[in-house]
C-alpha cells in the first residue's frame, strides 16, 4: 500500500466519522458546550479570586482554556477506537483492501474537525466575557494551526491506549488520569512561579505549558509586567511546542499502526 492510497482510504474514514457526528447530534452539542462551560466557569468564579501582573485574568485565562479543550477533544480519538473494536466495525475494515494506517489517520483527522468547532464556539465565547485578539491576523491564525497541530499528535497518542483498552468506561478513567495532571500543572490557569518547587519544574517543562505560552504570545496576550520562568520552554515557547508535537508524532504514529495490527490480528 502507497502512502497516497493510506491517505485516500483515511479520508473515506474520516468522512464515515464525520456523518457519524451528524447522525449522533448529541455528540456535538456536548463538544460545543463544555468549551462555553470552562470560560465561564473560570472567568467569573475563578477570574475573581485571581489576579496576573500586567494583564486582565481573562486574557490570560484564554490561551489556557483553548489548549486543555483541544487536550480534551483529543480524546475523541480514543474513544471512536475502544467502540469500534469493541462493536466490531474494525472487523468490517479489515476485510477491505486498505492501508491498515487508514483507520487511524481517517479517525485522527475527523477528530481535528470536532477541536475546529469547540475553538469557534470557544473564541466566540471568549469575546462575549472581554477576551480579545491583540496581535496581526497571521499570527492568530499560526496561534490556532498551533493548537490543532498538537491535539493531531495528541490524537495519536489517545490512538494508542484507545487500542490498548478494551471499554469505553475505562478508557474514559484512564485518559483522564493523564489529561487532568497534565493540563492543571500547567500554565493554564496560574503562573508557574506561583507554584511551590516540584510542581513548578514539572510545570516548566510541561508540553501543555509550552503551547499555552506560545498562543498567548501569538494571540498578544501577554505584557512586559507579567513574570516570564527561566526555564527553556517558557522563554521559546514556539519553538519548543514545536519539538514536542513533532516527537509525539515521531514515536507515537508509527506506535499506533503497530498496536493497531496487534489489536485487529487478536
Amino acid at each position: 500500500m502507497t502512502m497516497q492510497m493510506a491517505l485516500e482510504d483515511g479520508l473515506t474514514i474520516a468522512k464515515r466519522n464525520l456523518i457519524k457526528i451528524k447522525r449522533v447530534p448529541d455528540l456535538l452539542v456536548f463538544t460545543t458546550l463544555s468549551p462555553i462551560m470552562f470560560v465561564l466557569l473560570f472567568a467569573y468564579v475563578f477570574g475573581s479570586a485571581i489576579s496576573v501582573p500586567g494583564t486582565s485574568y481573562r486574557e490570560f485565562l484564554i490561551a489556557g482554556i483553548f489548549t486543555q479543550t483541544v487536550i480534551f477533544g483529543a480524546t475523541w480519538t480514543g474513544l471512536g477506537m475502544v467502540e469500534d473494536l469493541q462493536k466490531g466495525i474494525i472487523d468490517r475494515f479489515r476485510s477491505l483492501p486498505m492501508a491498515p494506517s487508514a483507520v487511524l489517520i481517517g479517525r485522527t483527522s475527523s477528530d481535528v474537525l470536532i477541536n475546529v468547532i469547540s475553538l469557534v464556539v470557544m473564541s466566540l465565547t471568549g469575546l462575549l466575557v472581554g477576551w480579545r485578539i491583540h496581535s496581526s491576523v497571521l499570527e492568530a491564525l499560526a496561534g490556532y494551526a498551533l493548537l490543532l497541530l498538537f491535539a493531531y499528535a495528541l490524537s495519536w497518542v489517545m490512538a494508542v491506549v484507545g487500542l490498548w483498552i478494551r471499554t469505553p468506561e475505562v478508557f474514559n478513567n484512564a485518559s483522564f488520569i493523564v489529561i487532568f495532571p497534565l493540563s492543571f500543572i500547567a500554565n493554564t490557569f496560574v503562573e508557574t512561579t506561583n507554584l511551590p518547587g516540584p510542581l513548578k519544574v514539572i510545570a516548566e517543562w510541561n508540553p501543555v505549558s509550552a503551547v499555552t505560552q506560545a498562543v498567548r504570545e501569538l494571540f498578544g496576550n501577554t505584557n512586559p509586567a507579567m513574570t516570564v520562568p527561566d526555564a527553556w520552554p517558557l522563554q521559546n515557547p514556539i519553538i519548543a511546542s514545536l519539538l514536542w508535537t513533532g516527537g509525539l508524532l515521531i514515536v507515537f504514529v508509527p506506535f499506533a499502526i503497530r498496536r493497531y495490527q496487534k489489536a485487529v490480528g487478536r
